[in-house]
């Protein structure tokens, strides 16, 4: 097995810094800071990531992902939102069930990512983590929004295998991946399989997540201060220790470089005064390449649910 130590990035630190992504058209690393409710925007450098720009998507945002006409889809809040390349924000959904607050029991957006195909994909959990109340959506190519998964508890990482024939989704409240098998042509899935379970791990449990070009799995550890690789069958190849951060949250590939996004939410005081790179980026020269973000390739006006 092979083990590495990630380094700080020079971009500011986030208070939940969450799912990095290689927009290849922008040639920009984008990300996000969950509870500020920003999308983050940073060019890389050597083994650096600088900043860029830091646009407000509302009042949470979970994830981003490119569009292929231009500027950003956002999971954010209780739905999903275009963000322009100036930085202009509008909902174009607000799914059904979510978006009340955090007071009132509500769910928001948390992870997501989009097939070859173009189809976005969203996961919620609610503000209270509470078992079973979250969901995975699907947005067409056609502008409308389908259920795929329900009853789960943190949607989480979502990546595909190479050959596309398998997705991989993470739930970090039941503290498994799972494996589903996937039709590219329809954005359907099949037959599901536990692939990574981290119940008696006490390491952590598996967050975001991406797949490199060879078909290994890379999942951040929330609580374990690490990333780990591993092979398609679920056997860990390699180990990236993120020095000083207790939580890492995803990670993501610029060609070779390994992008690494870490969190303070929920440390007490103590804990943060202890961690004081928490929120950073870290990067790492992973020895394997993944590929760049999928493009949304679907309409950015209103859309519908199914």
């Amino acid at each position: 097995m092979i083990r590495l130590d990630a380094s700080p990035a020079s971009a500011a630190a986030a208070e939940h810094g969450e799912g990095p992504v290689w927009d290849d058209a922008a040639q920009e690393l984008v990300w996000v800071d969950i509870t500020a409710g920003e999308v983050r925007r940073g060019r890389v450098d050597g083994d650096d990531v600088l900043d860029v720009a830091r646009h407000h998507g509302g009042d949470t945002v979970g994830f981003v992902v490119p569009a292929a006409a231009g500027g950003w889809l956002l999971g954010a809040g209780g739905g999903i939102s275009r963000l322009t390349a100036e930085g202009g924000s509008s909902v174009l959904i607000e799914l059904t069930g979510e978006g009340l607050s955090e007071e009132e029991g509500g769910t928001r957006m948390n992870d997501g990512a989009c097939d070859r195909a173009g189809r976005f994909f969203g996961g919620t959990m609610a503000f209270d983590e509470r078992s079973g109340a979250g969901t995975l959506y699907r947005l067409d190519l056609d502008g409308t929004v389908s259920t795929v998964l329900d009853g789960l508890t943190i949607s989480n990482g979502v990546g595909w295998s190479p050959d596309d024939a398998t997705i991989y989704l993470s739930d970090s409240g039941a503290a498994q991946v799972w494996a589903f098998d996937y039709d590219l042509a329809s954005g359907s899935f099949g037959q599901r399989r536990v692939l990574l379970d981290f119940g008696d791990d006490p390491d952590g449990v598996a967050d975001g997540l991406t797949v490199d070009d060879e078909g290994c799995l890379w999942t951040a550890l929330w609580g374990g201060g690490q990333v780990r690789r591993y092979s398609p069958d679920g056997e860990l190849l390699a180990v990236v220790d993120v020095p000083g951060v207790q939580n890492t949250t995803s990670c993501a590939f610029a060609g070779d470089l390994l992008v690494i996004s870490t969190s303070v939410h929920g440390l007490d005081d103590d804990a943060r005064a202890a961690q004081p790179d928490a929120g950073r980026l870290f990067t790492v020269r992973a020895g394997v390449t993944g590929p760049p973000a999928h493009p949304y390739r679907g309409p950015l006006g209103t859309l519908s649910q199914a």
